[in-house]
């Protein structure tokens, strides 16, 4: 039998961004037992994890985090020694719709992870030595900024993603590590709930943990209720494109493969009980990615430049939209030596290629269930 160096669970390892930690880990620590927790809900995809199901450090599991019994029994049964956890509902519209679903999952799944893992960890001669909690969270919890340039400003130098093109910022102040809560939909609220019990956990029971809370992901493998890939399957088929409002809201865009490099940096070198925002320094409004997918689209596609412009229609807005999300990444920068590698022009080439390329894996997740969803949330607005 296979000794193991760590034996690690990944939550949510079936999804978008929890599909890329779940691959880089198993491919470059093959001395770790990853194990790839996931209740597989409608934007669960084991499909996303075909090229590396059959590795010998690769297992999957299917669970609900809220079955406290059963990840107990996980916990005991691999000898679980770190936690990154990834699973949440997470789409701010469903949440509108489904409050009690994302306060279910986001904060008593939560709370059920960090119960059996101190359980089980404090049932040991070594309790909490080399063991990890890890809790990705995302920038909404922070609130909203104000779009004090909406013309744009060009960020400081030591503000820029590893391109060598300069971007715009949208307003004179970002989210920090420091940055006081302040959720404003029921998913950035559970979201903010489930933080705080991380963070209590640390401060009451010593139990080792670390949060680090993401701006907007993009990239291959993500769910097509998502504006990004929404578009893009949508523009193929010459369906309308909506938008909210006037389109002027304003997202800070991170290439999802940068985010799981951070994930594994900060797992391995992180301080225990700090904070740690990834963003990457990549502020667009919705309008203009919109845009730019589009022009990307038609011209990877032989159309004619902008030729799907018309399809842009916009819609009411929906309730409580921030206006602007900004991340200050600097500290993870200045302590890990991370940054991101792409801006988002140069990120949504690969991105548009890759939906391109795997029409088949598209057109698996947008048939069903979700065609009933697209209608519900679009047909009347």
């Amino acid at each position: 039998m296979t000794q193991y160096n760590r034996s690690i669970v990944i939550t949510g390892g079936a999804g978008f961004i929890g599909s890329h930690v779940v691959r880089l880990f198993v491919n470059k620590y093959p001395e770790y037992r990853i194990i790839n927790l996931d209740k597989l809900t409608y934007a669960g995809n084991l499909a996303n994890l075909k090229d590396i199901e059959d590795k010998p450090n690769y297992k999957f599991v299917k669970m609900d985090i809220c079955d406290f019994n059963a990840f107990y029994e996980l916990m005991r049964n691999e000898h679980i020694d770190g936690i990154i956890h990834l699973a949440a509902e997470s789409h701010v519209d469903r949440s509108i719709k489904d409050p009690f679903t994302f306060a279910r999952t986001n904060i008593m799944g939560t709370l059920s992870l960090l119960q059996a893992a101190k359980l089980y960890w404090e049932s040991l001669p070594d309790k909490y030595d080399r063991k990890r909690f890890y809790h990705i969270s995302t920038d909404e919890v922070y609130g909203d900024l104000q779009m004090t340039h909406p013309e744009g400003v060009f960020l400081p130098l030591a503000m820029q993603a590893g391109s060598e093109k300069r971007h715009l910022a949208y307003g004179e102040d970002f989210f920090y590590e420091t940055t006081r809560y302040s959720p404003h939909s029921p998913y950035s609220a559970s979201k903010a709930s489930s933080d705080h019990f991380v963070r209590a956990f640390h401060d009451t029971y010593g139990m080792p943990t670390i949060v680090t809370n993401c701006s907007n992901n993009y990239g291959p493998y993500q769910f097509p209720e998502k504006l990004i890939p929404l578009f893009i399957h949508n523009i193929c088929h010459r369906k309308p494109l909506p938008v909210y409002g006037k389109g002027e809201n304003v997202r800070d865009w991170l290439y999802v493969v940068d985010h799981a490099r951070a994930i594994d940096l900060i797992f391995h070198k992180g301080k225990i009980a700090e904070t740690y925002n990834i963003g990457g320094f990549n502020e667009w409004k919705n309008i203009d990615i919109i845009k730019t997918v589009i022009k990307t689209v038609d011209r990877l596609l032989g159309r004619n430049e902008n030729e799907d412009l018309d399809l842009i229609k916009y819609v009411k807005d929906r309730p409580g939209h921030d206006t602007r999300y900004a991340i200050d990444s600097s500290k993870l920068q200045r302590e890990l030596g991370w940054r991101p590698s792409l801006q988002f022009d140069e990120g949504i080439e690969e991105t548009v290629k890759w939906y391109l390329d795997n029409e088949e894996w598209l057109e698996n997740v947008t048939s069903g269930d979700y065609t009933a969803y697209y209608d519900q949330m679009y047909k009347n607005r």
